[in-house]
Order: C-alpha cells, then sequence, then structure tokens
C-alpha cells in the first residue's frame, strides 16, 4: 500500500514539475495535450523587431521544470526553426530543469543525404542546431527517414501514425485493401499498416525528376478490385500523389485512399486533390491546415491522444511502446 502511494506521490509531483509551451505553429494541439495531461500551458510570447529578429519572452518562472516545447517547422519553414531554436535558448537559461522538443513535422527532413555533388544535408545541420541550443530530447512524428534519429547526439523518438490511420480505416470495414506505398523508401510504412489491416501491399516504382516533380515507370502487385490506401509520411504539392491515384484508378483500383501523417499542401494542392481520382486524402493535425484550403476529400485526424500518451511515458520514466500500445488498445 505505501508502494503505491509513493509512487502515486512521484507522478503527482512530476506533472507538478511539468510545464508545455507552444510556440506559433501547434497551439491548439498544445491546448489539447496539456488538458489530457492536466498540466500547465506557459505563457510565452513571440515578437518581432522591425527588420524580422525574432524575440521569445516567457512570462512565467521556469526554474528546475521539466518544459515541452511543441512546434512544428512547417510553413514559414526558417521562421518556425528560428523561434524553436531562440526558445530553447532562453529556457535554458532561464534554469529549466530539461528542455524536451515536440516537433511534430520536422522540416528539412527531405533533404536528409547527399543526392547530387555539392549537396547539403541540411536535416544534419538542424539536428546540430538543435542539439547547440540545448534540447535534452526529441520527440518527432514520421520523420521521413528513420536514420535522422542519427543525427543526434540526444534521445529522440520518432513516433509512427500508423496506429491513428488503422483505428480509422478499421471503422470504414473495408474488404480487399492493398497499402500502396509510393516509392521503395516508404516500402516498410506502408508494410506496417498492411499487416495491421491484413492487406496487400503494393509498390510504385518512380522516378523523381527534380523537387515535388515525378514519374512513374511501373507498379509492381495487382490493384484491380481493390480498395488501395497510398501509405506516405508527407503530401506536399499532391501532384505526384494525384498521379498515382490516377494510375490506380486507371489499373482497375475500386477506390483510393491517401493515409499521410503531415499535410504540407502547397500552392495547388488542394485544387489538384479536388480534380484527381482520389477518394479521400485522410491526414494528422501535425501541421495544422489553414481553413481556406479545406476540402470535403480531406479528413484531419488529431495525434493530441498519442502524443499525450508518449509525453506521460517519457515524464513517468515507462515504455514508450507501451504507451502506444496502449493507445491502439483503447482506440
Amino acid at each position: 500500500m505505501r508502494c503505491v502511494d509513493a509512487e502515486k506521490t512521484r507522478r503527482i509531483n512530476a506533472l507538478r514539475c511539468t510545464k508545455i509551451i507552444s510556440l506559433t505553429s501547434n497551439k491548439a494541439l498544445a491546448l489539447e495535450v496539456a488538458k489530457n495531461l492536466g498540466i500547465h500551458v506557459l505563457d510565452g510570447d513571440i515578437a518581432r523587431f522591425a527588420d524580422g529578429e525574432t524575440l521569445f519572452e516567457c512570462n512565467e518562472t521556469v526554474r528546475g521544470c521539466d518544459v515541452y516545447i511543441i512546434q512544428s517547422t512547417c510553413q514559414p519553414v526558417n521562421e518556425k526553426i528560428m523561434e524553436l531554436l531562440i526558445s530553447i535558448d532562453a529556457l535554458k537559461r532561464a534554469s529549466a530543469k530539461s528542455v524536451n522538443v515536440i516537433i511534430p513535422y520536422f522540416g528539412y527532413s527531405r533533404q536528409e543525404r547527399k543526392t547530387k555533388p555539392r549537396h547539403p544535408i541540411s536535416a544534419k545541420l538542424v539536428a546540430d542546431l538543435l542539439t547547440t541550443a540545448g534540447a535534452g530530447r526529441i520527440i518527432c512524428f514520421d520523420l521521413h527517414a528513420p536514420q535522422i534519429q542519427g543525427f543526434f547526439n540526444i534521445p529522440v523518438d520518432d513516433i509512427s501514425a500508423v496506429n491513428i490511420f488503422y483505428d480509422f480505416f478499421l471503422k470504414m470495414s473495408l474488404k480487399d485493401i492493398a497499402c500502396v506505398s509510393p516509392d521503395h523508401g516508404g516500402v516498410a510504412r506502408a508494410h506496417r499498416l498492411a499487416n495491421k489491416l491484413n492487406a496487400d501491399l503494393i509498390i510504385i516504382d518512380k522516378r523523381r525528376t527534380k523537387p515535388n516533380k515525378s514519374e512513374i515507370i511501373a507498379i509492381v502487385g495487382d490493384v484491380k478490385d481493390k480498395n488501395c490506401i497510398i501509405v506516405d509520411d508527407i503530401v506536399d504539392t499532391a501532384e505526384t500523389l494525384c498521379n498515382a491515384a490516377n494510375k490506380l484508378k486507371t489499373l482497375g483500383a475500386k477506390q483510393v485512399f491517401a493515409a499521410i501523417t503531415h499535410g504540407i499542401l502547397s500552392g495547388d494542392a488542394v485544387s489538384r486533390i479536388n480534380q484527381s481520382s482520389l477518394d479521400k486524402l485522410i491526414i494528422t493535425d501535425t501541421i495544422p491546415l489553414d481553413s481556406r484550403i479545406a476540402s470535403d476529400k480531406i479528413t484531419v485526424l488529431k495525434i493530441s491522444p498519442l502524443l499525450s500518451n508518449v509525453i506521460r511515458a517519457v515524464l513517468f520514466g515507462e515504455s514508450l511502446s507501451q504507451a502506444i500500445k496502449n493507445f491502439a488498445t483503447s482506440n
């Protein structure tokens, strides 16, 4: 009985010393997570000088606290990264016990290797900047390449959204499902969802001619009379996605869905989706969807329940794998 009471007291004290702060990209998500955990959202301000220089000011004490910053480095990417770096530095200098950085969408993750001579590895540069600023832990969702975790010399948790998508499609009660990887690099991601849904795996062989431009060479597998789910981490201009959906329909697919974690949706992406053969795009709220580009073809799923479980596990020193399993079994 005493052990149970001691553990309960430890958890209560841990929560009292934990605070969440949202910068400018994910305020709604931060409020939902804080509500789920029953902890405080810090009062912090982002200000700008006339020349665009960024200033962060925390209006409450963080001395001795475990602070969790929530900030996707989405559009405008460079501005969001500077906000994040400056706020980390400010919190470390304010004697926070630890600064844990939650980056639901990690910008520059598509630049994780040299694709041509004299190209940068920008994802490594951003990792170095975050570490130097004082981040003690990074939590992300579906990094474009898992090896990005190795760019850091601090703990990195790359959380998969596969259970969120699994729950959505399970409720649809679809038959004859095929999970489609839009390229060879995404096979593992598509395979995870295919295993959970007991679905076939289809692979699209494509050639990328330049950023946001690609050409479909072949489709490996039979999609005729199948309900296809294209599984990917990022949808940006949606050109590749729509080309894939159109091709699958041409080859006899009954319905084509897309389960994509990060909805960047740049430029004419939504218009392109509306005019394509894609039946439904399912994304998560790692990047807030601007109400001006909402569409009946787009469904947004919340990551806050899963993220809350992950933070709770980190906070109490518990298994992240078990926290993710607990999320899966409770939905």
